[in-house]
């Protein structure tokens, strides 16, 4: 089981900056890894995910405010954060998708926690 960790979160002001990382427990060959929001009282949603050779993918709502960074080589993924505003609170998600000796494996971190606040 690829275990998925994240740093990064807290609290800041509207327009603000914060950087989330994250790391696979393990060396895997990357197919995507990404993050996800839960919002309260929303479903979880995609904020941002990148492919090992794609472009990346970004909800309408962080497109120009946020950017995700792919290091296939050490399996982390990095979200940097600008332009925050209240509704960018949530707790943020990592889903890690690879291949592990021949088995594609989808493993998600514990998420942690951003709030923006007004």
């Amino acid at each position: 089981q690829v275990q998925v960790v994240e740093s990064g979160g807290g609290l800041v002001q509207a327009g603000g900056s914060l950087r989330l990382s994250c790391a696979a427990s393990e060396p895997l060959r990357v197919i995507a890894m990404g993050w996800y929001r839960l919002a309260p009282g929303m479903e979880r949603e995609l904020v941002a995910r990148r492919t090992s050779a794609g472009s990346p993918d970004y909800a309408d709502s962080v497109k120009g405010r946020f950017t995700i960074s792919l290091d296939n080589a050490n399996t982390t993924v990095g979200l940097q954060m600008d332009s925050l505003n209240p509704e960018d609170t949530g707790v943020y998600y990592c889903n890690v998708v690879g291949e592990v000796n021949a088995v594609v494996v989808d493993s998600w971190g514990q998420g942690t926690q951003v709030t923006v606040s007004s």
